[in-house]
């Protein structure tokens, strides 16, 4: 890969990826919306845009920048139970998000462990 397709790969990642997170500053400034109600807005709209066919071409478009925020985390459940439907018929759609997820959610948890172990945990005051 030429360093120029390179630069251009990243560019884009970091485009769409700032885009995503500038949605979710944005929705954290102007409304009156919890982060957490942010967290659950962000991964549904991954799942209904996926359903609708939309968020496939932006994952192919921008690559990490559209598959690490949150946007990608509900694509990933969506994909996943839609290629489970298809492979494994109607149970593959409750098998299948947590199937295609499941290996970062195991990659967050033992970092997180990991992390506590180094690190001296405590509450915010």
């Amino acid at each position: 890969m030429r360093v120029g397709d390179m630069i251009g790969i990243l560019v884009k990642a970091f485009v769409v990826g700032g885009l995503i997170c500038c949605v979710g500053q944005t929705l954290l400034m102007f409304t009156r919306l919890s982060s957490a109600r942010i967290l659950v807005l962000f991964v549904v709209s991954g799942v209904v845009l996926t359903a609708l066919g939309v968020y496939k071409p932006l994952v192919d478009f921008a690559g990490a920048g559209a598959t690490v925020p949150l946007l990608g985390f509900g694509y990933s459940l969506a994909s996943g139970a839609i290629s489970a439907v298809q492979t494994e018929g109607f149970f593959g759609a409750f098998t299948g998000g947590i199937v295609r997820t499941a290996a970062g959610i195991s990659a967050a948890v033992l970092f997180g462990f990991l992390n506590a172990l180094i690190f001296k945990p405590h509450a915010k005051r």
